[in-house]
């Protein structure tokens, strides 16, 4: 078998088949929009296959989530469970959640559908539910001064669909006004004015005693700037830039979800959490140095194992700076695909960047994997093509999307669970 950690954009799934079946020490940590379940406009329509969730059911310890959505709401991927199954009670009775992290890293659920918020206090909780309403207004206010075209009552629906209001990431979804809005001058405006909205809860947070407790996370952005923060993708012509702008916890990273979830995986296999019992993302270091660092000092390297991770947002723009070209490297799924493969190189394992083109979606923000004629080559990635000293290297690529992944994933899990038996 080859060795897939060795691929740039490799389309052998075959081999990646047999890898997830055959090694016994594996830890597959997956995002999910875009990578199981379509890329949509409005989060109310994601669905998801019956035959996926059984097949991550019998991966049973090997398999976790780690997605900036959430498990719960009325948009969170535990009813999108249950609506697949049409069966509350079977999908309870059988652990048939999706187990793992939800809210980017602070919302634990095991495949029952038990859920907790490690490291949160009371008054962070009390702060975010008070954030739906303030974008509301915000929206309305903003809706007034600018003529949509819209009638009352579409402006209501609209304004529905944009606000989520999820317990530890309300988000504002710009998806459906981009959509909406003929004159994409205004939406250029609405980003920008919901850009000032986030900057105001973060103002407001801090004079309520809530300091260091939150940070704004934007899909898809350009990276951090020099001081920490994320970058903004402002809308051009034809792009909608960032559309998501949710509000989060701080600490509330992916990255720093790799190390719990690794932490309970090395529970799983020893009975002792190397991080301790308490440990939560919340508690993490915040630069992959110091993260990586951690993962040395604490984890046994006999027990580590190959970690796959899965993702479907990276980006790579160009800017000038100064007369000089440099390139803005973001993606809420680089970060801890970036920790993933780092973990391989320092531990010696087979750890695996695997990428969903999620473009072929509803969201038209995404750059697609460019194929040659033959279908049998990758020839073009999703960053820009000047860009030849990304740290972040695809191993292994879905052109085909989150049908050619699941679809992959399901042959895996009945794979390996037949060499079990």
């Amino acid at each position: 078998m080859s060795k897939l950690n060795e691929s740039i954009f490799s389309l052998d799934h075959h081999s990646l088949v047999e890898f997830i079946a055959k090694t016994e020490n594996v830890l597959i940590i997956q995002d999910l929009d875009g990578v199981c379940m379509d890329l949509v406009k409005d989060p109310l329509t994601r669905t998801i296959n019956t035959q996926y969730l059984q097949a991550a059911k019998s991966l049973e310890r090997h398999f976790f989530v780690l997605t900036n959505g959430e498990h719960i709401g009325k948009r969170g991927v535990k009813g999108i469970v249950e609506r697949a199954f049409k069966d509350d009670e079977l999908v309870n009775k059988n652990g048939l959640y999706l187990p793992g992290l939800a809210g980017g890293g602070v919302q634990w659920q095991d495949c029952y559908g038990s859920v907790s918020h490690p490291g949160v206090s009371q008054a962070e909780l009390d702060f975010l539910d008070s954030v739906p309403q303030k974008i509301d207004n915000s929206l309305r206010k903003f809706f007034k001064e600018y003529d949509c075209g819209l009638s009352s009552a579409e402006l209501d629906q609209a304004i529905a669909a944009t606000i989520l209001d999820n317990k530890v990431s309300p988000t504002v979804n710009l998806n459906v006004f981009y959509e909406k809005l003929a004159d994409k001058t205004v939406y250029a405006k609405l980003q920008q004015a919901m850009k000032l909205l986030t900057d105001d809860l973060l103002a407001e947070s801090k004079s309520m005693g809530l300091d260091d407790s939150f940070f704004v996370h934007f899909a898809p952005n350009l990276g951090r700037d020099k001081q920490g923060q994320e970058i903004m993708q402002v809308a051009t012509d034809g792009n909608s830039g960032t559309t998501d702008l949710q509000f989060m916890l701080r600490g509330a990273v992916k990255e720093a979800g790799v190390l719990f979830l690794l932490n309970h995986y090395y529970y799983l296999q020893t009975g002792r959490h190397p991080l301790g019992e308490k440990f939560n993302s919340r508690e993490a270091p915040r630069t992959q140095a110091e993260l990586l660092a951690l993962v040395r000092e604490k984890f046994d390297p006999a027990i580590m194992p190959a970690i796959i991770g899965v993702g479907d947002t990276v980006t790579s723009k160009a800017e000038t700076e100064n007369g000089e070209l440099i390139f803005r490297r973001g993606g809420s799924d680089r970060g801890f695909l970036e920790l993933v493969q780092a973990i391989g190189q320092e531990f010696s394992t087979e750890n695996l960047v695997v990428y969903v083109d999620s473009s072929a979606g509803e969201l038209k923000n995404r750059q697609a994997l460019k194929l040659d004629e033959s279908k049998t080559k990758v020839i073009s990635g999703i960053g820009d093509p000047r860009d030849t000293s990304d740290p972040l290297t695809l191993n292994v690529v879905f052109p085909g999307g989150y049908q050619e992944y699941t679809q992959m994933f399901q042959t895996s899990a009945k794979k390996r669970n037949a060499n079990s038996q």
